[in-house]
């Protein structure tokens, strides 16, 4: 068997060609992503691998190819980035977003504005894999962190990523099989929390879906009714009875219901400086608001 090594580059843009004649919507990054993965560096330290033995060449052209056939990339590299933290995923749990990571920058400013003496109670609604609540507690230690999660599979993947933050030092997060829309949640946290957040099913139904969405992550994680409402609607009583005065909220939406979820939280009557806030690309992302 050979054991001759080969140039990487060559490699890589074979891949990037492969990606992007599958409609992979960032075949570079993607290769790259993968590459980084079977070498086990950093993406930004692939220029100083410029070599592959014939072993991480097939790992890696399986790797391409099942990607071409629009299996995750995080499925493929079994992880997700949220904030500071890898955290674990695959099939059975939503695939965090790059988008969710602004949603987490405003949770964090939020908590940072806090007087210093004051210990924080955050809430996130439909953890999911545990991405935000995980990512706040490990940036905010003297937080005290609740993460709400109805789906059982999801669940699995959010106590595996708890477990691996409390061994590698993190303050243990709170999570809770239960329906974030329950009108009876979390009612001893009732007008004490500083920040909820959530990132809940929000896709109308019907909606045209990218293969590795529509495909791979589970459905009770993407659809909500028909105007991709109907969580949100129901979540937001919760929310407005758990926050505490000046306490914050956001709420991922779809890009077509950045309106309606203002709306939503402006009709309780219990909400100020309710503010749309797009994502990097122009598109509504998330909605923001203050209690009374």
């Amino acid at each position: 068997m050979s054991t001759t090594r080969v140039a990487l580059r060559p490699v890589l843009n074979d891949a990037i060609e492969t990606l992007r004649t599958a409609g992979v919507h960032s075949p570079r990054a993607d290769a790259e992503h993968l590459a980084a993965h079977v070498l086990g560096v950093e993406r930004t330290r692939l220029a100083l691998s410029p070599l592959v033995s014939p072993d991480e060449l097939d790992e890696f052209r399986a790797l391409v190819d099942r990607r071409a056939r629009r299996i995750p990339l995080q499925h493929l590299t079994g992880t997700a980035v949220m904030g500071a933290l890898d955290l674990a995923v695959g099939p059975g749990v939503f695939v965090p977003r790059p988008e969710t990571e602004l949603l987490y920058a405003w949770a964090l400013a939020q908590l940072e504005a806090l007087p210093h003496d004051h210990a924080p109670i955050v809430v996130d609604l439909c953890t999911g894999s545990g991405a935000l609540a995980l990512a706040l507690a490990h940036a905010r230690p003297d937080a005290e962190v609740h993460a709400v999660e109805l789906d059982a599979a999801a669940l699995v993947w959010a106590r595996r990523n708890a477990d691996d933050r409390i061994a590698a030092g993190d303050t243990p997060i709170t999570l809770y099989a239960d329906d974030a829309t329950d009108p009876a949640l979390l009612t001893d946290l009732n007008g004490r929390v500083d920040v909820v957040v959530s990132n809940p099913p929000y896709i109308p139904e019907g909606a045209r879906l990218d293969p590795e969405v529509a495909e791979h992550d589970p459905s009770v994680a993407l659809f909500g009714g028909p105007d991709g409402l109907s969580v949100i609607r129901e979540m937001i009583p919760n929310i407005t009875r758990l926050l505490r005065p000046g306490g914050a909220t956001a709420i991922e939406h779809d890009d077509t219901n950045g309106s309606g979820v203002a709306a939503l939280l402006t009709a309780t009557g219990a909400f100020t400086d309710v503010v749309e806030h797009p994502d990097l690309a122009g598109k509504p992302r998330f909605v923001a608001a203050t209690h009374t």
